[in-house]
């Protein structure tokens, strides 16, 4: 029998989807999962999304240009104006969700053996693009007690050496929903431009901000612009997920025609998604005003509840729908495959990620799980409650 290539032997596995398995079975027992462990919103999708898609007249639907539709990067960029980025059409390059985009981004500007240095916890999935594109992660950690804020500009400094190219941010953040100051970007500002590298930023989640916080765009970083990277998505700013439509946005010419070539590889991104990505962007800004508002009391639900429990730390995000506690559990892996094969709290239970996922540093997160509180706040309190009884009973509680 042929044997798997080694990279696909070390591609590491989804926290946030491989204990799926798990869950199905506990659904065919009759058991109620609240799932917990993916950011998918129950936000009902824009209307305008869907009526573009079934009010389509075309006979055929075509290939849209590798880049993306013209029409639909202009639209982005009447978007992005709206924030205060100033971007051209030729600036942006539509991918099937930032995902691809973010594949396109690290494949474009670092070369198979380079490194990228990313504060950890980090959105799981880096580690599987890096992985794909041949390039290491140099993790710095950042900390619970300070809420995950941007690690010390000394702890940057350490980590780079002559491999290193890039430096990766989430903002606001995707586990902890930390959210960067103007401040913090001013610190990767100077260290970028000192060592000249990229700077990577995943902004998908923009939008939602609490507590008077405001978002700050690294395309707004003055004398970095040829160094900047940003990825966005419209999969989680409207609810919908499977449309798979995301962008790499540069100004960078050389970058973005560079990426064109991979862009060309696979053809084009998604014309349905596109479509209705482009009838998304004319959403009015109350659409986000009600979202935010129900984003924040499902905040508000988990926090204070887990703040509750005995053991547990939870910091109160600013931005995203995540959140990363630390429970009193020996083994994050092991509790939430515990919580879907052997306990039950009135036929329920709950579906986490466990945050070792998002963590390149072998051995951390192992007291870590990220929830997303993508649920109504009547399930979030079943969810917690069913945390709550969970951690009196689970056999690797720890003091």
């Amino acid at each position: 029998m042929p044997k798997i290539s080694d990279k696909g032997r070390q591609m590491p596995a989804s926290p946030i989807r491989k204990l799926v398995p798990y869950a199905d079975k506990a659904k065919k027992e009759g058991v109620t999962v609240y799932h917990l462990n993916i950011g998918q919103p129950d936000i009902p999708t824009p209307e305008s999304m869907i009526r573009a898609m079934h009010e389509l007249d075309q006979v055929v639907i075509e290939y849209s240009h590798s880049a993306g539709m013209l029409s639909c990067r202009r639209k982005m960029c009447e978007y992005y104006q709206k924030h205060g980025i100033k971007v051209d059409p030729e600036d942006i390059i539509i991918g099937a969700g930032a995902s691809e985009a973010i594949l396109f981004g690290v494949m474009t500007c670092l070369n198979p053996g380079d490194e990228i240095i990313i504060p950890e916890p980090f959105y799981a999935n880096y580690n599987g693009f890096a992985m794909t594109a041949g390039v290491k992660v140099k993790p710095i950690p950042s900390s619970i007690e300070t809420g995950f804020a941007l690690p010390p500009i000394e702890e940057f400094e350490k980590a780079i050496t002559p491999a290193t190219k890039a430096i990766m941010v989430c903002n606001p953040n995707n586990p902890t929903g930390y959210l960067y100051s103007a401040e913090e970007l001013e610190v990767l500002r100077q260290i970028v431009k000192k060592y000249d590298l990229y700077l990577f930023a995943d902004e998908v989640y923009r939008e939602f901000c609490y507590d008077g916080s405001k978002h700050h765009s690294v395309m707004n970083l003055e004398g970095i612009e040829d160094n900047v990277v940003l990825f966005d998505s419209v999969s989680k700013r409207y609810s919908a997920c499977g449309i798979r439509i995301g962008a790499m946005i540069s100004r960078n010419r050389e970058v973005m025609q560079t990426a064109l070539k991979f862009a060309q590889a696979r053809l084009s991104p998604p014309s349905l998604g596109q479509i209705a990505a482009e009838a998304a962007m004319d959403t009015p800004d109350t659409y986000f005003e009600g979202i935010i508002a129900e984003y924040l009391a499902r905040r508000n639900t988990v926090v204070e509840a887990l703040s509750k429990i005995e053991g547990v730390i939870c910091p109160s995000p600013k931005g995203a729908f995540y959140v990363t506690p630390r429970l009193p559990i020996d083994d994050s892996d092991r509790y939430c495959q515990w919580l879907l094969e052997d306990f039950r709290y009135d036929n329920q239970t709950v579906m986490l990620a466990p945050a070792t996922g998002f963590y390149a540093t072998p051995g951390a997160g192992k007291k870590e799980v990220r929830i997303s509180y993508v649920l109504s706040v009547e399930k979030l309190r079943k969810a917690m409650k069913c945390i709550e009884m969970s951690l009196k009973v689970y056999p690797g509680r720890t003091a």
